[in-house]
């Protein structure tokens, strides 16, 4: 039963992230047009077919059952719907048909501009509420680093104190890891190694590495000390007499500084450890084995509030506002360099190219880890990553339209109306195409195909 409620609860919490997003940018079509006076014929958010509806003035309004998009549907306008009747009728002064290009292409573009713009909100009523938790390089005086992952290949070492990115020293930790940054073409590390500063360039397939290692490269838990914070009552290392405070310092002859390091001996281990103890400055020696179902010993890592030096930095309304224009601009311009990485080859389509179901898992876990913290984070996201993917040159979508536009826009002249109605059909099809494509990767990446 609880993987019913897991399928059911992630269904739900993507369904919300979806709705909100789909109604801010179907939102700012809608206002773009009332504003210039056209007359809306349909807001609908979701697809076909209908949950209900209602009318109020000269639009009705629809909720539908497909939670994957919706659209307004404008008079005088060749759009999802495919409505070709009015082609061949007088032009209305209320329809879209009968405006300027600058007023269309305004109209167009709205609901990408809403869609940036909710980022920016998200992101700053985040900041305002929260704050911002930041780590000082300073703090971090060095990570563990295991041999088989990729910083190892990429030339890090244990005891490596991470203190720039591409070629800019930075002041907290967080701006190591700035999305405009890891997507960069020449993605490069500076450390500091006894006392000298190295620089530590990334492979071309950096990003699909982290994916293929669990979404993780360096980060403040591979610098936590092995320290215990706990120990579970009734477990092996309670039965060896291991205590709460003790540092261990030895595993089996072999030196150990950081908490990962420590886990990786344990979760590696075949029979019993000879762990070396510094307790209260004394070295004394314990042997414990662990548990054969779960590799574990029972031992709590330590609290990184403890070792270092947070820093929570609390913003007034114009610095938040600052603040989410920044995250949402790193967002928009990191998304833009993966998939130009993406297009080039340096990066696979196959590995980073997500779509319903990745989204859903992904907003799933967000929304776990860090609860509503997490959702608006994602959410956030996402709304640049629709801004952006509802841009590219593809009849049934807004850049699409604005191709179209540009083209009356220079040459002074409309494509005709047949011509509009072929892409427009041949871009839906294409469409629904990719979405299958991107779907079915979705569920072999995720089942394991």
């Amino acid at each position: 039963m609880d993987w019913i409620v897991n399928i059911s609860s992630t269904i739900l919490i993507f369904i919300a992230a979806i709705f909100i997003l789909v109604t801010f940018h179907e939102l700012g079509h809608f206002l773009a047009a009332k504003f210039f006076k056209m007359r809306v014929n349909k807001f609908s958010i979701g697809f076909p077919p209908k949950i209900f509806g209602f009318k109020k003035g000269e639009t009705e309004y629809v909720l539908g059952a497909t939670p994957l998009g919706g659209y307004v549907q404008i008079a005088g306008m060749i759009d999802e719907s495919m409505d070709d009747s009015f082609i061949d009728k007088e032009v209305k002064p209320d329809e879209f048909r009968s405006r300027p290009v600058w007023q269309r292409i305004i109209v167009i573009l709205a609901g990408v501009i809403f869609n940036m713009i909710l980022a920016i909100l998200i992101y700053t009523g985040m900041t305002w509420n929260y704050g911002e938790t930041m780590i000082p390089t300073s703090s971090i005086d060095g990570v563990y680093v295991e041999e088989s992952s990729l910083a190892h290949d990429m030339g890090f070492r244990t005891g490596d104190q991470l203190v720039g990115i591409n070629g800019e020293r930075v002041q907290y930790f967080n701006d190591i890891f700035n999305p405009s940054k890891l997507t960069d073409r020449d993605l490069s590390f500076m450390v500091n190694r006894s006392g000298e500063t190295i620089t530590l360039s990334a492979p071309p397939d950096f990003l699909d590495r982290i994916n293929r290692e669990g979404g993780r490269f360096i980060d403040e838990t591979h610098s936590l000390p092995s320290s215990i914070s706990e120990i579970q009552e009734g477990s092996p290392a309670d039965s060896a007499g291991i205590q709460a405070g003790d540092k261990i310092v030895g595993v089996n002859g072999e030196s150990v500084n950081y908490w990962v390091q420590l886990v990786d001996h344990i979760q590696n281990s075949e029979g019993s450890l000879q762990l070396d103890i510094n307790r209260n400055g004394e070295i004394i020696q314990k042997s414990v084995t662990p548990d054969p179902e779960t590799n574990t010993i029972g031992i709590h890592s330590p609290n990184p509030a403890e070792f270092f030096n947070y820093e929570t930095k609390r913003y007034n309304l114009a610095q938040s506002f600052a603040i989410g224009f920044s995250n949402t601009n790193d967002t928009f311009f990191g998304i833009i360099q993966g998939l130009g990485r993406m297009f080039s080859g340096d990066i696979s389509v196959r590995e980073n190219l997500g779509g319903p179901v990745a989204i859903a898992s992904i907003t799933r876990e967000a929304t776990d880890a860090a609860g509503w913290r997490g959702f608006w984070n994602i959410t956030a996201f996402l709304s640049v990553t629709l801004a952006i993917m509802n841009m590219l040159p593809i009849p049934a979508l807004d850049g699409g339209h604005f191709m179209f536009l540009a083209y009356e826009g220079i040459t002074r002249r409309e494509p005709s109306p047949k011509v509009r109605m072929g892409l427009q059909q041949l871009g839906f099809i294409l469409l629904i195409g990719l979405f299958i494509l991107i779907t079915f990767n979705d569920i072999l990446r995720t089942f394991g195909g």
